[in-house]
């Protein structure tokens, strides 16, 4: 067994401390250093006494200074001499030490040398090669993360050995063949001597004793080109080992010739003077620990008198601090009475507050349950009155210009504007209404308003002008249905208040960034104007700041819904007025015009393809006068329908015969209408179902699609919107 790691450390640490000194300003710090170096090379030449003498000096500097990097060093040099020639337990102690300051470093590199020096001492000895392996392997740790490959091959060399010497061929032969090649091609003399040496013991212990002889020489030859000192310790060991090689393989001239060389090298290192001074300097180390002990011992004696010197103050402080935490404690106990009294008046408001949240939540339901209500119920007689009078005026040409049905007609469907302008304000406010993204050219919609307009504003003797500048985009993305209310309710508005005028909406570029464009509106009007004091109402619901005699139209909500739908657009809106000079009402609204986006969103509508094919309707309604208008509805352009009253009906008829799509209506008595879809839908028959209800269609969106109606008609209606729907389901 051959362990030579030691003979490593000491060569590093001479090498190590070149170029160092200068780079240190610290004269005791370099001193250190310089001893350091001296008693690694005083070691090298066995040199014990001088090597202790130099150690003892560094590690005194280092110690005052708290230098642990040094000290660690320092107290790893001592272990070493003290291993190689006096006490293993000092060596030891020495090296734990040396740990202990190491620890405190960052260098892992020392930290490997005193893993491996202890695995030395606890293999090398016998003294417990559990121990010693566990060490060898934290060395192993060290110079792996360092990525040494120098450091791994001693590390390995010794680990390797430890398990030859407790004969664990199998684990040691291992570590040996993974450096074999690295130690021929740049190893050290001494790693060559300990790699041949233990392929030398490797193949005695197999009986091959001619590649043992073969390594077991190479390791002699090694020896001889020695002239370090401490590394002919290493050669007592080979040349014991290849003794006993020879003598089990019974050339007893050669087993004698390397015995009495083992017994001469041993004679002349390990002698009794050199021994001598080990113990002679090592005792003089150890005094030192026990001075440098006492003298601790006595730093915290004077420690603890000037503790106990100032223990009566402490007292005196502390009973203050008694008293003061007493007093905050009176304190805290008075504020937690307090704060338990608050806290109940807290949780009674709490209460009163969540209740008040109920009571409120309760009748925002209570309100959208109403406004649904009232709305359907209106609707649907609305829609009997508009359909029955355009049935009327249809059969009987001669009524056309009946001023009887014009005022019934104009009745029914300014209470037709009054609910929807009632619901519009309510979903804007409610938040739910979503703009839709649609692609549109603002000249083409403020001529098509312009138009839809040109009988009101002949009213009046009233002209329109639409002024658009050149720079806004061709086309742009935005909700051209909600814009068209907003410009609607503000052209009617100035036309409903001019007289033998105008009427100009202008339309300028105010900005555009990449594909955000900012677009500015006027309606300019030179009518009766608002008086300053009325302007601020004007854009609040139900007010009406002037009143014509002879209209008795308007619900004053017209500016509210154009203000609403504004901020809608995330716009802003400003009115400037003066009496009998006339009114302008500005807003800013964001619009993109990206071109891509504005072609997919062209390429995704559906194209209305006409048919001459006949149509076989199924209307689902209880309202006979609702009836009465469908059918005729339907008749008038050649469809053929069959009506039912109820949805158990419905369900029966369309077991026997075969429809293109069915009218449903929603409230109905016996089963309504998501009821009859679900049943009709879970018998798989795939018919388009077309919702035709007084409800706003966003109050029952939900509901649609869980009972897989395909489309939603809100009455009254447009019927060529009601023929375009069936259309383009039918023809799907």
């Amino acid at each position: 067994m051959n362990f030579l790691k030691r003979y490593f450390f000491i060569i590093f640490l001479s090498v190590s401390f070149q170029g160092l000194v200068a780079q240190v300003n610290d004269t005791d710090s370099a001193k250190s250093k310089e001893l350091l170096k001296k008693a690694g090379k005083s070691f090298l030449n066995l040199e014990c006494q001088k090597s202790l003498n130099f150690a003892k000096a560094s590690l005194e500097i280092s110690l005052k200074n708290e230098d642990y990097l040094q000290s660690a060093k320092a107290y790893n040099l001592i272990g070493l001499n003290f291993e190689e020639f006096s006490d293993y337990k000092k060596a030891i102690e020495f090296y734990n030490k040396g740990l202990e300051f190491a620890n405190k470093t960052t260098n892992d590199t020392v930290k490997g040398w005193l893993h491996n020096n202890l695995g030395n001492v606890y293999c090398y000895r016998k003294i417990n090669f559990k121990k010693g392996i566990e060490n060898y392997k934290k060395g192993i740790y060290f110079s792996e993360k360092l990525n040494d490959e120098y450091e791994i091959t001693f590390s390995k060399l010794n680990i390797g050995s430890a398990y030859f010497a407790i004969e664990d061929f199998n684990s040691g032969i291992r570590y040996f063949n993974e450096i074999k090649n690295y130690v021929d091609r740049e190893g050290e003399l001494e790693a060559k001597i300990s790699l041949n040496s233990n392929l030398g013991l490797y193949y005695n212990h197999l009986n091959n004793f001619k590649k043992a002889e073969e390594y077991y020489i190479k390791a002699v030859e090694f020896c001889e080109q020695n002239d370090i000192e401490l590394i002919k310790s290493n050669a007592v060991v080979v040349y014991k080992d290849i003794s006993n090689l020879y003598f089990k393989m019974k050339n007893f001239e050669k087993a004698h010739h390397y015995l009495l060389k083992h017994e001469e090298l041993k004679d002349k290192i390990y002698n009794e003077d050199r021994i001598n001074e080990v113990k002679v300097a090592g005792l003089a180390i150890q005094q030192d620990e026990i001075n440098r002990k006492i003298s601790q011992i006595e730093a915290q004696k004077k420690i603890q008198d000037e503790k106990l010197k100032n223990n009566r103050q402490f007292i005196i402080f502390s009973s203050i601090i008694v008293f003061i935490l007493i007093l905050l404690l009176l304190s805290f106990v008075r504020n937690n009475r307090l704060k338990a009294k608050i806290n109940k008046k807290l949780q009674k408001a709490n209460l009163e507050l969540l209740e008040a949240k109920e009571k409120a939540e309760e009748a925002s339901q209570l309100k959208t349950q109403f406004i649904s209500t009232i709305s359907h119920e209106l609707r649907t007689p609305l829609y009997g009155v508009v359909g029955i009078t355009d049935i009327i005026l249809d059969e009987h040409k001669e009524l056309a210009n009946s001023p009887h049905l014009k005022s019934l007609k104009f009745s029914a469907k300014y209470l037709l504007s009054l609910v929807n302008d009632i619901l519009k304000v309510y979903k804007i406010e409610e938040k739910q209404v979503i703009l839709d993204e649609m692609v549109f050219n603002i000249y083409d919609e403020l001529a098509t308003i312009k138009d839809s307009l040109y009988f009101l504003a002949i009213k009046n003797s009233n002209q329109i002008h639409i002024d658009v500048d050149s720079n806004i985009p061709e086309v742009v993305i935005g909700d051209k249905i909600r814009l068209s209310q907003i410009f609607i309710n503000l052209i009617s508005n100035s036309l409903k208040f001019t007289t033998n005028g105008y009427v100009t909406v202008k339309a300028s570029l105010v900005e555009k960034t990449g594909n955000k464009t900012q677009i500015k509106f006027q309606v300019i009007d030179n009518g009766i104007g608002i008086a300053k004091k009325d302007q601020e109402k004007v854009f609040e619901k139900f007010v009406q700041v002037v009143r014509k005699e002879d209209d008795y139209q308007g619900t004053g909500l017209g500016l509210t819904i154009v203000k609403k739908m504004v901020e809608l657009f995330k716009g802003t809106i400003t009115l400037e007025s003066e009496v009998n000079k006339g009114t302008t009402v500005t807003f800013i609204l964001p619009f993109e015009s990206d071109v891509e986006k504005a072609g997919e969103i062209i390429n995704n509508l559906k194209v209305d393809l006409s048919s001459k094919r006949d149509y076989k309707i199924l209307v689902v309604e209880d309202n006979k006068i609702n009836q009465v208008v469908t059918r005729k509805l339907l008749e008038n352009n050649n469809f053929k329908c069959e009506i039912v009253d109820d949805g158990y009906a419905a369900i029966d008829i369309l077991e026997k015969t075969n429809f293109d799509a069915i009218l449903m209506d929603i409230n109905m008595p016996l089963i309504n209408g998501f009821e009859t879809s679900k049943i009709i839908r879970q018998k798989g028959n795939t018919i388009p179902i077309i919702a035709v209800t007084a409800f706003d269609k966003q109050d029952i969106e939900e509901k649609i699609k869980e009972a897989q109606i395909d489309e939603v008609i809100v009455k009254p209606f447009d019927s060529k919107k009601l023929f375009e729907v069936i259309k383009r389901f039918v023809e799907e």
